[in-house]
């Protein structure tokens, strides 16, 4: 029952920001990021019944397609449930009627005054002041931000209704030019109409965190210094760059998941209490813990490319360099990097904060590893440390290792743990995909899950010295190597160990009593 009041809370909630209506431009239309996750994002939002009633969808692109070519393309990563076939078609049919299609230019204004003329003509005629609402979504590279931003605001911005405008990742290279970006940007639109977006604050463990910390008073008092030890926040991907080799080389790793998606979960992690979970609130505490964190010495830096298994069988997998899509074989560009960020405040001093993100790995995994300190004049020597384990994906889950006895007539200390998988526990919940739940925000209007401009550039000049060093090829830059598919550099267990983290017990089997049997 509370779960479906909530529903229909967030449902009224859009309806009345938006009065029951809104048109949602979805630039670069014909791209990947458009077809893979927009629109399946907004075809779910239509399913759950979370779009106003009056809403209509234009598609906007360079590329000349038809209303048919455009339809196929947007639609073929839509997954319909197979349990209820028939009804899903029918939900897709009714979700085709919403969807439009314009071509046109990113830098000429007769383009955009084409796309609000029909916008005008054909979708809001029969609106009212106050409805004539829209939403501009930018699925393209940030090479025309600013220019499509600027031929929005001079040509297709709403006079009689809200604008909103979403952009995404990346939001600059180093501090200097996200400045300059969050200049231009704020110079075309308010702050509170753009929403900058990283589908990490979407992921349902991410926004889980405020919850956990704050919600529960067993870790409400140990979440600082006195009782933990260190925070590991962990990005692995087992594939490399294969056809991608030129974008990840102007970014890498760094730019690419650190600065922005693991920082966010540390800046979640780490804030102070809000006084609210009002979105300015909420974003006011992530500045101010992001404001105490120095830029990143060298010396606490592990970065590496990844090289190719020689060794593996089947087919061999190339290393970095060896990407045919890369141009530049001499790149220092890391695939790989473990990076060790000091929180300078009364709660974190002292305890290392471990950012590790790496393509070409052993596997596919997202979590945070917050480990706690020794038990002080511990009776058991063999305990093992308390960890508070929030696994992002795959498999949601919230576990907690702690100590125990060996059931039976053994007095010996054994690791297990309280295991919160979402998939056991929640088995009639169907978990939404990031892009879903920030694309509903953006319509109800919250900001809390949107990174604000002076949040972008306290968390850029934490890593904007270190960057600019990678870049220039500097003499103290060490690049260490790793073979695809393994765990990472050989160096990185020892480099975790020198900040405190104990991998003692890292792997543990629940154990099988097997001593006495019962007698019938």
């Amino acid at each position: 029952m509370t779960i479906t009041n909530s529903s229909q809370s967030l449902r009224e909630q859009v309806c009345k920001e938006l009065q029951g209506s809104v048109t949602i431009v979805v630039l670069g239309a014909s791209g990947d990021l458009a077809k893979k996750k927009t629109y399946p994002a907004l075809f779910r939002l239509y399913r759950n019944g979370f779009l106003p009633k009056n809403t209509h969808i234009v598609g906007y692109a360079r590329t000349k397609l038809s209303h048919a070519d455009y339809l196929d393309r947007v639609t073929h990563y839509i997954k319909l449930n197979k349990d209820n076939a028939q009804a899903e078609q029918d939900l897709l049919d009714e979700f085709k009627q919403l969807l439009y299609y314009q071509a046109g230019s990113y830098d000429q204004d007769a383009s955009y005054q084409a796309l609000d003329a029909f916008i005008k003509s054909q979708l809001e005629s029969t609106m009212a002041p106050g409805q004539r609402n829209r939403v501009f979504y930018m699925a393209l590279p940030p090479s025309v931000f600013v220019p499509v931003a600027r031929g929005l605001r001079r040509n297709a911005y709403a006079t009689e209704g809200a604008n909103r405008i979403v952009v995404e990742k990346p939001f600059g290279k180093d501090l200097e030019s996200s400045n300059q970006l969050s200049k231009d940007l704020g110079q075309l639109f308010t702050e509170p109409e753009i929403y900058r977006i990283d589908h990490y604050l979407g992921k349902e463990m991410v926004k889980n965190v405020m919850t956990v910390r704050f919600s529960n008073v067993i870790f409400s008092h140990v979440w600082n210094r006195m009782y933990i030890d260190n925070v590991q926040v962990t990005f692995k991907e087992p594939f490399g760059t294969e056809g991608r080799g030129g974008y990840f080389d102007e970014f890498g790793i760094i730019r690419d998941v650190m600065q922005n998606h693991l920082l966010q979960v540390l800046s979640l992690i780490a804030m102070e209490r809000p006084i609210s979970t009002d979105a300015e609130a909420i974003r006011d505490e992530k500045v101010k813990v992001l404001k105490c964190i120095p830029p990143i010495d060298i010396q606490d830096s592990l970065l590496g490319q990844y090289v190719g298994d020689a060794n593996g069988e089947g087919d061999k997998k190339l290393g970095y360099l060896e990407d045919p899509t890369l141009k530049n074989k001499s790149s220092l560009t890391p695939t790989f990097a473990a990076l060790v960020l000091w929180i300078q405040n009364e709660r974190w001093e002292g305890v290392p904060f471990i950012l590790k993100a790496g393509k070409a790995l052993d596997s596919a995994k997202v979590e945070v590893r917050i480990q706690f300190r020794n038990v002080a004049g511990n009776l058991y020597k063999s305990a093992a440390r308390n960890e508070l384990v929030i696994r992002v994906q795959p498999d949601e889950a919230l576990y907690m290792k702690f100590n125990n006895k060996m059931p039976g007539l053994s007095y010996q200390t054994i690791q297990t743990d309280l295991d919160l998988t979402y998939e056991n526990r929640y088995t009639d919940l169907a978990i939404p995909d990031a892009y879903e739940s920030l694309l509903l925000d953006v319509l109800r209007n919250d900001h809390s899950n949107f990174v604000r401009d002076d949040e972008l550039g306290a968390a850029w000049r934490i890593f904007t010295p270190l960057l600019h060093k990678i870049d220039q090829h500097d003499a103290a830059i060490k690049m260490t190597s790793y073979k695809y598919g393994s765990r990472g550099p050989d160096e990185l267990d020892d480099f975790v160990r020198k900040y405190g983290y104990d991998r003692s017990n890292a792997h543990y089997d629940w154990p099988v009593q097997s001593v006495l049997t019962k007698k019938e």
